[in-house]
C-alpha cells in the first residue's frame, strides 16, 4: 500500500477539455498527481465539453492513479460531458460524483 502525501486534491477545470487544451490540462493534472493524493478530484462543472483525446487522457490518469493506490473522481460533469463519457463507454470505469 502506498503512502499518500495528501488525502485529496481538487483541480477545477475552467474550460472545455478538447483540442489544444488537453495537453495543457494533462500537465496540470500531472502536477496534481505529483503531490501523491489518495484521491484526485477533477471538478468539471465549468467544462462545457470533452473530446476523445481528453477521454483517453482521463483513462490514462485513472490507470496511473490506480497503480499508485489512489483514485480519480470526476465531480459534477455537465450533461453533455456525461453523454460523451457514456458514448465512449467509460462512464462505468471512471468514478463520477454529483455536485456538492
Amino acid at each position: 500500500m502506498s503512502e499518500h502525501a495528501v488525502r485529496e486534491t481538487t483541480v477545477v477545470v475552467t474550460e472545455a477539455l478538447a483540442g489544444a487544451t488537453v495537453d495543457r490540462w494533462r500537465a496540470r493534472f500531472g502536477d496534481a498527481v505529483a503531490g501523491r493524493p489518495a484521491r484526485l478530484i477533477l471538478d468539471l462543472r465549468h467544462s462545457p465539453r470533452i473530446d476523445a483525446a481528453a477521454i483517453v487522457m482521463l483513462l490514462q490518469l485513472h490507470r496511473e492513479l490506480i497503480r499508485a493506490d489512489a483514485r480519480l473522481t470526476l465531480r459534477a460533469p455537465v450533461a453533455r460531458v456525461r453523454r460523451m463519457l457514456g458514448l465512449a463507454r467509460v462512464d462505468h470505469v471512471l468514478e463520477v460524483e454529483e455536485a456538492r
